[in-house]
């Protein structure tokens, strides 16, 4: 998996490619460590494959951005990655785009 981060002022951009899954969640949710307050587009396009650890990332960095006054918004979903989401309940708690 690789995390490509680019911040312009208050808005960060995470762009994720490869397979999200039990071994690379930890590397995520460590990209995923922002302060909260800023505007964060998840690009997901190079994803094509999530497991459950990788979806409690994107939980848990919503949460952390809702907390602070931020917002998160998720981009280029794969639809396998989509279905994932709609099974979960997912796609109805985070801002897809």
């Amino acid at each position: 998996m690789e995390i490509k981060k680019t911040t312009d002022g208050a808005k960060t951009v995470i762009a994720v490619t490869g397979r999200v899954d039990t071994t690379t969640a930890p590397e995520l949710e460590a990209g995923l460590k922002l302060a909260g307050n800023e505007t964060l587009t998840l690009d997901l396009a190079g994803v094509p494959y999530m497991s459950s650890a990788g979806l409690r990332c994107l939980l848990a960095a919503q949460k952390k951005m809702m907390a602070g006054g931020g917002a998160m918004t998720v981009v280029g979903i794969q639809p396998a990655v989509k279905e994932v989401l709609d099974i979960t309940g997912l796609s109805g708690i985070l801002t897809l785009a």
